[in-house]
């Protein structure tokens, strides 16, 4: 489902940004964090704009499962149903930020295996870092040195009929409609791109994942709202 991310282009435009990649990092050619244990089953959020909560547990389920060994799926409905408070709106849309903050100030977030049912605490982070605005360089620099990044694109044009291959639409914009997770990066046949996590289901795209160009004028605008969590 589209529209569902609810932009906040201009506080994070004007953030302060709390990530400044080293100059002096020497970065490997690819990355795959699904290889390492770091990405949960792909989700689908149905007809639900929820893609914002599914791009938030995803990038805390990697830098949980990354300081404790183990990887726990993490619990998108909590978000949607408790988050209201912090700017989200459940299947009305939200966005990754706000989501931050609630797991911040609740202090964690349940799993998803026991949520609703049980009330146990998972997830937590004592606060996040913002990427530097439209800077894919940045953002290939924490995927390869920290793990899975949440992110925003837009998605309006002919991503959802894509299956396969390395997907460049020029008609693609950078405004934001939805939230995803990059997992990784890599090049094909001389063609950089980002390994990308949706959550339409396993039977979109490349069993659930995206190869979005990469170094591409910032396709989709995938390195302007690119958030991850410090646990």
């Amino acid at each position: 489902m589209l529209n569902c991310l609810k932009e906040e282009p201009d506080a994070l435009q004007s953030a302060n940004y709390t990530f400044k990649p080293s100059q002096d990092t020497t970065l490997p050619n690819s990355v795959d964090w699904r290889t390492k244990g770091l990405v949960s089953p792909v989700g689908d959020q149905g007809s639900c704009g929820s893609c914002w909560a599914f791009a938030t547990v995803g990038t805390l389920e990697g830098q949980m499962a990354r300081k404790t060994g183990r990887m726990i799926p993490l619990s998108p409905q909590n978000l949607m149903d408790c988050s209201t408070s912090y700017g989200n709106h459940g299947c009305n849309g939200g966005h990754m930020r706000n989501a931050l903050n609630y797991v911040m100030k609740n202090k964690g977030i349940d799993s998803d295996k026991f949520y609703p049912y049980k009330a146990k605490v998972t997830g937590h982070c004592s606060t996040y870092r913002v990427l530097p605005w439209g800077d894919e360089k940045a953002l290939q620099n924490i995927v390869a040195t920290v793990g899975p990044v949440s992110v925003a694109i837009d998605a309006t044009h002919s991503l959802i009929r894509y299956r396969k291959g390395i997907y460049h639409d020029p008609r693609c914009t950078q405004t934001a409609n939805h939230a995803v997770l990059v997992v990784g990066y890599g090049t094909h046949r001389g063609q950089d791109y980002w390994l990308v996590k949706n959550s339409w289901g396993t039977g979109w795209g490349e069993n659930g994942y995206v190869r979005m160009a990469r170094n591409k004028k910032n396709l989709c605008g995938i390195a302007n709202q690119a958030i991850y969590p410090v646990v």
